[in-house]
């Protein structure tokens, strides 16, 4: 039997700032797709970077 498994993922508090006009439909998105904010913002930068040309 496959042992029963939770794994955390680690995370770090950090403080962006962003246009009013931004967050305001970040908060709709989040609202109509019933996600937190940081959900959002976590699966935006993850998009980002998996779509893009940049070397990391």
């Amino acid at each position: 039997m496959k042992k029963f498994n939770i794994e955390r993922e680690e995370y770090i508090n950090k403080t962006f700032k962003i246009p009013v006009n931004l967050a305001d439909k970040m908060n709709k998105v989040c609202d109509s797709k019933n996600v937190s904010l940081n959900k959002l913002v976590v699966k935006c930068i993850e998009y980002a970077f998996d779509n893009s040309d940049m070397d990391m």
